[in-house]
């Protein structure tokens, strides 16, 4: 199973990180970490990650392609066509085309969701119909050989999931999960709007919304007329 996981500057570690320990235990898995460029990549809490591979050294046709979320660096992506044709490329031989967080905005932005139900951080999900996506509700979403989580930790949930649907063995992500001792028990029932106080929705709504919020508008603005463009031609 080849797995190619794309990576760049300012991504959300977790994203990469919750599906990548899941899948490093999956039995006959081979993974690789692609960026523009091989080395060192930062992520948005400061710890880098290494590329294994640049685009051009990558495989050319993965069994699962994956793109993380993140903020700030997802969005530049959407202005960058070399990162879009690539993702776009791969995508036509990938067996799968998966994503989490705003990872499938990126994935939209290359025309790879169109048609397809997918999910993403709940701050994000209404940007996914300007690309033709169906928004869909859940922690993962698998719609044919697409599957999307959706924000951050929603990634560990999102690669065990994939695992019991690729293999057609629950009980083979089942001990993936037991190896990771993953038992989640969080102190605060605050992890997705519906459960969060309605002041804490909004004051973490008004910081999304005060980061930069023009300049990503602008950038989905001309992914989504990127997008457009790909089917038009």
């Amino acid at each position: 199973m080849k797995i190619q996981m794309f990576i760049y500057p300012g991504m959300t570690l977790l994203d990469l990180v919750g599906p990548l320990q899941a899948w490093s235990v999956w039995p006959g898995t081979d993974i690789q970490l692609v960026a523009q460029s091989s080395g060192p990549i930062p992520t948005d809490c400061g710890l880098s990650v290494l590329a294994t591979h640049d685009m051009a050294s990558a495989w050319s046709d993965p069994d699962i392609l994956f793109v993380p979320g993140g903020t700030d660096g997802t969005f530049a992506l959407l202005d960058n066509d070399e990162v879009l044709d690539f993702l776009a490329d791969q995508g036509h031989r990938a067996g799968w085309i998966t994503s989490v967080c705003t990872g499938s905005i990126v994935l939209g932005a290359a025309g790879l969701l169109s048609g397809y139900k997918a999910t993403s951080h709940w701050m994000a999900k209404d940007m996914l119909p300007g690309f033709g996506v169906e928004v869909a509700d859940g922690r993962w979403v698998i719609d044919r050989n697409r599957a999307s989580g959706g924000g951050v930790t929603a990634g560990i949930d999102f690669g065990l999931a994939l695992i019991a649907h690729i293999t057609g063995s629950e009980e083979t992500a089942r001990r993936v999960q037991l190896v990771l001792e993953y038992a989640p028990n969080p102190p605060f029932s605050s992890g997705t709007p519906d459960e969060a106080k309605p002041e804490t929705v909004t004051a973490v709504t008004e910081y999304f919304n005060s980061q930069g919020v023009e300049a990503r508008a602008e950038l989905m603005a001309k992914a989504v007329g990127r997008y457009q463009h790909l089917f038009n031609t």
